[in-house]
């Protein structure tokens, strides 16, 4: 492996925006699929405003997208993709449903992998589906993205979600690996993962040793770097350093 890297991949791993049970307490008790939330509207403008961060504030752009099946992170994934894909960045916009954009700027595919803890851990058992159903369509899911954003070529690394219930240590590697796995298939493209806290916890602790993180807020993200080597015709990759999280709560061995 060459010294000098040929370029560096980014990715940035991030939690969905304000769910709405957990600021009307009664939803779960009327809903059809009290297991899958959507986002309140302040969840869609916390979104949409760290769109417009990733936009202006990030020293690299993002090129992909991939969300979780959840309906919270796809309606985030959406409002952070309008963000992204603005033709001009305008100050009055405050959600995905004003700006004309550009679909040619970025490309979004729904990843099972990215998927909610699926045990008792996350969902309440008096709120997942009695008869194993999940009832995910991915079709409709992919309808509420951006127009012409959504990768319709691209192969997903989980063809199904994981099955209930999924150990608790069993999810975490999943976290672990699918970051790996999406950056390996996309070595030349930096990724934006819109997940779940779990998923944004396990990534900064995973590739942070020494760190414990105990919340992550709505829209909470953790930025990865690695470098990325010519060799040969292919790309060799390094190991990820993690190089800033946002609104990640946690406690570090190196400052104890």
């Amino acid at each position: 492996m060459e010294s000098t890297p040929e370029f560096y991949q980014n990715v940035v791993v991030m939690r969905h925006g304000d769910r709405i049970d957990n600021f009307d307490h009664s939803w779960v008790s009327t809903a059809a699929r009290p297991w899958d939330p959507p986002l309140v509207q302040q969840g869609r403008l916390r979104a949409f405003k760290t769109g417009q961060i990733f936009r202006n504030n990030l020293s690299f752009p993002l090129h992909r997208v991939f969300v979780s099946p959840f309906l919270r992170c796809v309606q985030t994934a959406a409002e952070v993709v309008s963000a992204l894909s603005a033709v001009s960045d305008s100050p009055d916009a405050l959600t995905g449903d004003a700006p004309p954009i550009d679909p040619s700027k970025i490309k979004v595919s729904v990843e099972y992998g990215l998927c909610e803890m699926m045990s008792r851990e996350a969902i309440r058992l008096d709120v997942a589906p009695k008869d194993g159903n999940w009832g995910f369509d991915i079709s409709e899911r992919q309808a509420m993205l951006p127009p012409g954003t959504v990768d319709e070529n691209a192969v997903k690394i989980y063809k199904e979600l994981p099955r209930w219930e999924e150990p608790v240590l069993q999810t975490k590697a999943r976290y672990q690996h699918i970051v790996k796995d999406l950056a390996d298939k996309h070595p030349t493209e930096n990724l934006l993962l819109v997940t779940h806290g779990e998923g944004v916890g396990v990534a900064l602790s995973s590739f942070k040793k020494g760190t414990t993180v105990y919340e992550v807020d709505y829209c909470g993200y953790v930025e990865l770097r690695r470098p990325i080597f010519k060799k040969d015709q292919s790309f060799v990759a390094g190991e990820f350093e993690v190089t800033g999280q946002t609104a990640v709560n946690f406690i570090s061995s190196e400052i104890l």
